[in-house]
């Protein structure tokens, strides 16, 4: 028995400049040869492995850009051989549902689909299923790489798209794969597994909550419950099918007016993808260990308000991905959240303390960053449809995390200081004001903010008020939803800040 990965079919984008590694299934035992050739024939690389436990995993010597490459694969008298085979930068788009978001729902998606033709970037589609089955494993064994060609990529993450047709504008002569491996809702725990999970204190208690919140119910009682949730978002989405198709001209608090808002519960049980500990194993683990250049991520708004520690489970993750390719400086690329809130708001966001981790966790992790959206969140709508703004964003920050080019980056602050009654915050890049309201507050030792009378000096910004003689914390941003008023002069926003 000789199968390799479904990720090693013909159109199969490999990682350049990094160890090559092909993987799949076959007998225990087997010498299972693996080889690379150029478009003429001409071997690039060949290596033998033996297989154990029912897998092989073959290491082949990193290559340059190419395409037009074969690889074969074979064991005994069997024998796999895979065409159209390209070697460039393979990212992993990973995170919940703005990652998610396809390029066919997307601001200009459907123009990018009608008339974008490059076969040079390409897309693998991971299979979204919640538990390991035989429907899983055949999902998996028959997914395939596709070619950006006109007609194509609908179902491709709009963030991950825009993302590489940019990378491919920036570099002509490199390939660009995406492996698509994401799903709406999931907090970032989905992404590990329990056992990793149950190494931090943060992780463990999420198996724990969710364990005493229900996830122990049996299998049949959990998928009825899943079944009635799912009937209730059928009929929610044909009644505001059905009122924007009376009502073109609707804007989305009119439609949640009428139709109410989307049926956000899902049922907690053993079945359910939004488990801890549940994704791993039925899609990440099917691209594992695949060579990559990088990590891209955008997730986030399913934790916020449900943990203190975002940065440390963020961290963690990172940790364990980076164990899993074997690559422990696999450069990690994440998305701020934007602003947001509903119409008619239920509660605080959280997203404020999100954004705040998720820049904790950029400077402690090495050889990552993360870009700042806080221009890019719509009012009553937690899935904006401008996924290009984050996508080219991403690509100016591998320009300088992955490629050390230069990139225009987002500005941020790098310290403070006090004098007498002002407080002095020091940025990384002079910025300057668009809107009236510059949403900056300070505070005294007791930590009580108050709104503060700014005054911008390039990459300073002086702060003061009245109520408070001796200054000693700032902060920016910290709102539910507002117009970003703060930008460098490369347009991009200044990033929140907490000092």
């Amino acid at each position: 028995m000789l199968k390799a990965a479904s990720l090693f079919t013909d159109g199969a984008v490999l990682c350049r400049r990094k160890e090559i590694r092909v993987f799949g299934e076959a007998d225990s035992g087997a010498a299972v040869t693996v080889t690379l050739r150029d478009c003429c024939g001409n071997l690039l690389a060949r290596n033998v492995c033996t297989a154990g436990n029912g897998r092989f995993t073959a290491l082949l010597r990193p290559q340059e850009a190419m395409t037009g490459c074969t690889l074969s694969i074979s064991a005994g008298d069997e024998c796999f051989t895979a065409s159209d085979i390209a070697v460039g930068d393979v990212y992993l788009a990973g995170g919940q549902s703005n990652m998610e978001l396809e390029l066919q729902n997307a601001l200009g998606g459907r123009e990018a689909i009608r008339e974008h033709d490059d076969p040079m970037l390409r897309y693998y589609y991971v299979n979204k299923y919640a538990l390991v089955s035989d429907e899983q494993r055949a999902a998996a064994d028959h997914a395939r790489w596709t070619a950006i060609v006109p007609g194509a990529g609908g179902n491709l993450s709009a963030v991950a798209y825009f993302f590489a047709a940019k990378l491919r504008r920036l570099h002509p002569d490199v390939p660009v794969g995406i492996i698509n491996c994401n799903w709406g809702g999931t907090s970032v725990t989905c992404w590990m597994p329990e056992k990793t999970l149950r190494q931090t204190a943060e992780g463990a208690r999420y198996l724990d909550e969710y364990a005493r919140n229900g996830g122990n119910k049996t299998m049949a009682q959990f998928l009825a419950e899943e079944k009635a949730w799912q009937d209730e978002i059928a009929a929610w989405t044909e009644r505001t099918e059905a009122y924007r198709a009376a009502h073109p001209e609707a804007e989305t608090e009119e439609v949640d007016e009428a139709c109410g808002l989307y049926p956000w519960h899902p049922p907690v049980g053993p079945g359910s993808p939004f488990r801890p500990g549940g994704l791993h194993d039925t899609m990440t683990a099917t691209v594992i260990p695949a060579a990559l250049t990088g990590l891209l991520f955008y997730q986030g708004e399913q934790d916020a308000g449900y943990t203190g520690h975002y940065d440390l489970l963020l961290a963690q993750l990172v940790a364990f991905w980076r164990e899993q390719f074997m690559d422990d400086r696999l450069p990690f690329l994440n998305v701020q959240l934007p602003m947001w809130t509903e119409f008619k708001p239920l509660g605080p966001t959280h997203w404020q303390e999100i954004r705040l981790a998720q820049a904790r966790a950029r400077d402690f992790i090495r050889d990552s960053g993360m870009i700042c959206m806080l221009d890019c969140g719509e009012r009553g709508n937690i899935h904006p449809v401008d996924k290009k703004t984050p996508g080219e964003r991403l690509a100016e920050l591998a320009l300088d995390v992955v490629y050390g080019e230069k990139a225009e980056l987002c500005p941020r602050a790098a310290g403070k200081y006090a004098d007498d009654d002002r407080l002095t915050v020091l940025l990384t890049a002079p910025v300057r004001a668009e809107a009236e309201d510059l949403l900056l507050e300070i505070a005294g030792e007791d930590g009580r903010f108050v709104k503060a009378e700014a005054e911008i000096r390039e990459d300073r910004l002086i702060l003061h008020a009245g109520s408070i003689a001796r200054p000693v914390h700032a902060r920016y941003a910290w709102v539910e939803y507002a117009e970003a008023p703060l930008f460098g002069l490369n347009g991009q926003p200044l990033e929140p800040f907490l000092l």
